[in-house]
């Protein structure tokens, strides 16, 4: 059973897509079929959207190609140049159509097939439906990454989200209207969509080993996109900092009078320079990151105020 993109499909999926020139073929060889049949199965209609970030590789002429061989049901949204994967999917909720939407990753470690688990959620009447991860085919490095970021996130924000790295998740319309209202220049998008949840739910999905190539973020990607996360929903990293700061300077002034204090009873003395010098160093290492940490804020604010486009888009390849 298939859509007619000119009509309202029941489900749209957002896939976006860099540099996967190699896994895009095996990627459709598995996510249309997985449709075709739970479209059959619920009797409803779908739509694919691809979203081609700036890809540098021969992606964007296997997208046109397949939007001529799937042309009822498939539509790719083709970049200037990169914007980044969150940017993606913003631009894949502007153009789908569908009553709900899930997005998944085109590298095949969310595997097509677990798609039906999350159709079936949403059409129960869930209106966010987040993914949990099993038999992590990832890192020890980035599976630990992971949950100290679960962690800290739960403990800075009300927002509970198991698996916050697995991309592959389904959303109501409602939630993408709310979601595309927000004009923030960065976003953690399961994150945000999150807070307008009513009726959120989780599930347990297969995770299987990249199909080809290597992982599109790099460790200072990570970083950036953990900082999104924190800064983006809470301003308590600003508060705890500021209760350090006060409890620093509690100490060192408490240390000053107690070093006056032996000073006049005891005389000049030379004892303790290098433990100063650390005291010293250390204070000044929490003031530089306090310094960051307000930047980032800071930085925030200065992305948001110039009101550039978050993302440009090339061209539409669907059918007339």
């Amino acid at each position: 059973m298939t859509a007619n993109l000119a009509a309202q499909p029941t489900l749209s999926i957002v896939v976006p897509v860099y540099n996967e020139e190699d896994g895009l073929q095996a990627l459709f060889d598995r996510l249309y079929p997985a449709l075709d049949i739970i479209a059959a199965k619920r009797r409803i209609t779908y739509e694919i959207i691809f979203i081609n970030d700036g890809s540098k590789d021969r992606s964007a002429g296997i997208l046109a190609k397949q939007v001529e061989l799937r042309p009822d049901v498939t539509r790719a949204v083709l970049f200037h140049s990169n914007f980044g994967q969150h940017m993606a999917i913003m631009a894949g909720f502007e153009y789908a159509k569908g009553e709900y939407i899930i997005t998944l990753d085109a590298d095949l470690q969310n595997p097509p097939e677990e798609i039906d688990a999350l159709t079936e959620q949403l059409l129960m009447g869930h209106d966010y439906v987040g993914t949990i991860r099993t038999h992590r085919q990832d890192s020890f490095f980035r599976k630990f990454a992971s949950r100290a970021m679960n962690r800290l996130r739960e403990s800075i924000t009300r927002i509970k989200m198991t698996d916050q790295g697995c991309m592959l998740r389904g959303y109501s319309r409602r939630i993408i209207d709310l979601v595309r209202q927000c004009d923030e220049s960065n976003t953690f998008i399961p994150a945000l969509a999150y807070t307008f949840a009513s009726n959120p739910t989780e599930i347990t999905v297969k995770h299987e080993e990249r199909f080809a190539g290597e992982s599109k973020y790099t460790i200072y990607q990570l970083i950036r996109l953990n900082f999104d996360l924190v800064t983006g929903f809470s301003v308590m990293p600003l508060q705890i900092f500021s209760i350090l700061g006060m409890l620093l300077a509690l100490a060192a002034g408490s240390l000053f009078a107690y070093l006056l204090f032996r000073r006049f009873l005891l005389g000049a003395e030379v004892e303790g320079v290098f433990t100063l010098f650390a005291l010293t160093f250390f204070l000044i290492g929490v003031m530089l990151f306090g310094l960051g940490l307000l930047g980032e804020y800071i930085g925030r604010i200065y992305q948001q105020v110039r009101q550039r486009p978050r993302y440009v888009v090339q061209t539409v390849l669907e059918k007339k």
